[in-house]
């Protein structure tokens, strides 16, 4: 990833929550072609002794999950807030547009999670981070039902080796700061989200 040094973040924190509040990430390997091969797909953040472990699984018909056993490094990229930016934050004309987001990529080796057992404990991990009170429904399942659903996927856990996390939110134009954040703070979800960044790392404040 192209990381100009303004928009690099190397605090784990900061990564970390993007990872948990944007866990729909793209997963791309290599296919046995060695063409890059992608799956979208949610995955929980676990921070194991000071390093991150990302946790998923695939649809048992998914090949995906094969290549990974076959070539177990691949990137994850987890999409956070992003917007357009006007020139009309700045306070003269000759100015472009451009665009804002915040990103993580982390280079990751992969595990085939196949155990049954495994497997379970892996779906209640994301079954705590999205929707907790469904938890005491899926225990309830018959185990011959809760038994075909768990062998029709596969379990992935990601060992990250590597992150990088970019910020691109205009730092080195602090002379439109202030606007930028006050025309973010009244706009869609995703703008609004930036904005709630920028006052966390101190852009725009009055």
């Amino acid at each position: 990833m192209y990381q100009p040094p303004q928009f690099r973040s190397a605090d784990p924190v900061v990564a970390a929550d993007l990872m948990r509040q944007h866990p729909f990430a793209t997963l791309v390997s290599t296919d046995d072609q060695g063409f890059p091969f992608v799956t979208h797909l949610p995955l929980h953040l676990e921070e194991r002794e000071g390093r991150f472990v990302l946790l998923g699984h695939f649809a048992r018909p998914n090949p995906h999950w094969r290549h990974l056993q076959a070539w177990p490094q691949g990137l994850a990229m987890f999409m956070g807030p992003h917007a357009y930016q006007s020139p009309r934050i700045y306070p003269d004309a000759q100015r472009v547009p451009s665009w804002n987001y915040l990103t993580v990529h982390c280079k990751v080796r992969s595990r085939i999670v196949e155990a049954a057992e495994a497997k379970d404990a892996l779906l209640k991990k994301l079954i705590a981070q999205h929707e907790p009170a469904y938890e005491q429904q899926w225990r309830s399942l018959p185990e011959d039902y809760t038994g075909k659903m768990l062998a029709g996927i596969v379990g992935l856990e990601l060992e990250v080796l590597e992150w990088t996390c970019k910020l691109k939110l205009n730092q080195h134009r602090p002379e439109a700061h202030a606007r930028m954040r006050e025309i973010y703070a009244a706009g869609n979800e995703d703008e609004r989200e930036l904005a709630g960044w920028m006052q966390r790392l101190g852009l725009g404040a009055r």
